[in-house]
């Protein structure tokens, strides 16, 4: 007798594919649960069980993604120099590299707005490349490969399957926004970066906890505490930790992961107890998991980010390294607190400040500016480079144009991916789309708090891979139920199939017919104006 947990869908939480589990269990990779007595536990699937085509499916998808982010990685440019916000952060991180400290100290630059670490990655290019289109641009194209096949590795683990994890990588090739973003010397592909190796290995921390509370299961000791047993050290959250740290010593607004994905990890403990029937769940999260989650996902990061600034510390020119007695007095309630740390505080508040006075209140607006209602859809996309001429295309001068757009195959399905998923999360307990939302939900939320403030489409490149991961899902629910009616009704199965084939091909084609304007590729006016599909594109 088969497993109620592996037959019944309401224990099934861990099985992208029922069939598969079921083939799982019959091929030797749990014991006989069925001939144990108690109450159903899931299914002990972790992964996809096809690792030879995962690892050869993994290898296709990293070398397109290296073809597409390297070709042409040096254009466009402005004759040479930077592009867009580029001029804030090639020179920058050139400071950092030449100026033998590791920090911006450069008074011309004015106040620095962001922590090192994105900076430091664009000086390793320059070092090896020099100060020139490919040295600038060299880490942001690593890290977006590297996002491709984080997306890939995150949603087969996700989905149970080689091949939905196919269709996110796919979808991540081919997104506008990552694409742009990892052959730009800015900083919002590092961010990414690093989050998107967060959320991979809190998936995969949920799946090595459960494999330990199985574990304990099978050897009869999980009554041994109303609270359920002690896990260990568990790495993967100590590297999602690591991982956070370094995308808020990027960009502030990493904070908001920080906070997203210790709610998460929180969600993903206590659904771990509850589904090994321990006793008393929440309070053995309580006991058992809320320190150490706390130590790897809040103080982790915290530590993380001031370790970035020991250069500063350690530097005599820093900008505002010697303001106690200058700028703050010596006396005071914090008199206390070292000077160094005082004067880092001064200079943290003053970042603060700056960024709460870039409002459109104050006077401050950007012709290609959006308000984060519009990054859903991509309604506001940014014009990063254009030229016209020399030459001529189509009789006229050649438009040579670089905007940072989401693709319409993808990005105007995001409303409804976020429905479905929401639906599938709060109503069918599915803890996939529970993840890929609240991911989401943190890069997109928290900038509704202050709409005045001045904001840019760019900003949403921390939403992109998430986006590919819920439609991903999305399509692997197609495929399930097409399965799943295979027996009776032959019909569905293939109409599934053929619905998310002609989608991706569809995103493909897509991409392709947006690419001269993700790469400033030379192209006549009239198809120029074909390329703006709507008003708020121009």
């Amino acid at each position: 007798m088969r497993n109620a947990a592996v037959l019944n869908p309401r224990f099934n939480d861990d099985v992208g594919d029922p069939v598969e589990a079921v083939a799982a269990v019959d091929r030797g990779r749990a014991e006989d649960l069925g001939t144990r007595p108690g109450p159903a536990i899931p299914a002990p699937v972790f992964g996809a069980p096809d690792r030879l085509r995962g690892l050869l499916v993994g290898l296709m998808i990293t070398l397109v993604a290296t073809a597409t982010r390297l070709w042409g990685l040096t254009r466009p440019t402005d004759q040479g120099t930077p592009v867009f916000d580029e001029k804030h952060y090639v020179p920058q991180a050139w400071q950092v590299l030449t100026g033998g400290n590791w920090i911006e100290d450069n008074p011309g630059y004015g106040l620095v707005v962001h922590p090192p670490v994105g900076k430091w990655l664009l000086a390793a290019g320059e070092w090896v490349f020099g100060y020139g289109p490919m040295g600038w641009r060299i880490t942001p194209a690593i890290a977006g490969i590297a996002i491709v096949v984080m997306i890939y590795c995150a949603v087969r683990r996700l989905s149970r399957s080689t091949l939905v994890g196919a269709i996110a990588g796919v979808f991540a090739i081919c997104d506008g926004v990552l694409f742009v973003q990892s052959r730009m010397g800015m900083l919002d592909i590092f961010q990414a970066l690093f989050v998107v190796a967060a959320f991979a290995a809190l998936v995969a921390d949920r799946d090595q906890v459960r494999a330990r509370m199985h574990r304990v299961y099978l050897e009869g000791r999980m009554g041994e505490s109303e609270y359920g047993p002690r896990l260990g050290f568990r790495w993967y959250r100590f590297t999602a930790g690591v991982m956070l740290g370094l995308g808020c010593a990027t960009k502030w607004s990493g904070i908001y992961f920080v906070i997203f994905f210790g709610l998460l990890a929180i969600g993903f403990d206590v659904a771990a107890r509850k589904a090994y029937h321990v006793r008393r769940p929440w309070r053995g999260v309580l006991r058992r998991d809320l320190l150490p989650s706390g130590m790897s996902l809040a103080v982790m990061p915290i530590a993380i980010y001031l370790a970035t600034f020991i250069p500063w510390f350690n530097s005599e020119t820093a900008v505002y390294r010697y303001e106690v007695g200058n700028h703050i007095g010596v006396g005071g309630p914090f008199s206390w607190v070292p000077g160094a740390w005082r004067s880092l505080w001064y200079y943290e508040s003053g970042i603060l400040e700056f960024h709460a006075g870039l409002t459109n209140a104050a006077g401050n607006h950007h012709p290609w500016e959006s308000k984060p209602w519009t990054w859903p859809m991509s309604l506001r996309p940014m014009l990063y480079a254009i030229e016209n001429g020399p030459d001529q295309c189509g009789g006229g001068d050649c438009v040579r144009a670089q905007m940072l757009i989401g693709p319409p195959a993808l990005w105007w399905f995001a409303v409804p991916m976020l429905a479905w998923g929401v639906w599938r999360w709060v109503v069918r307990r599915d803890w996939r789309y529970a993840a890929v939302v609240t991911a989401y939900a943190a890069g997109f939320l928290p900038w509704f708090a202050d709409i005045d403030r001045q904001m840019y489409f760019f900003y949403a490149t921390v939403m992109a891979p998430f986006l590919v991961m819920g439609l991903a899902l999305c399509c692997g629910d197609i495929l399930r139920t097409g399965t799943a009616a295979a027996r009776t009704r032959p019909e569905r199965h293939t109409l599934s199939i053929l619905v998310v084939a002609i989608y991706v091909g569809l995103v493909v084609a897509n991409f392709v017919w947006l690419w001269p304007i993700l790469t400033g590729s030379p192209i006549s006016p009239a198809e120029w104006r074909m390329q703006i599909w709507l008003p708020s594109w121009g």
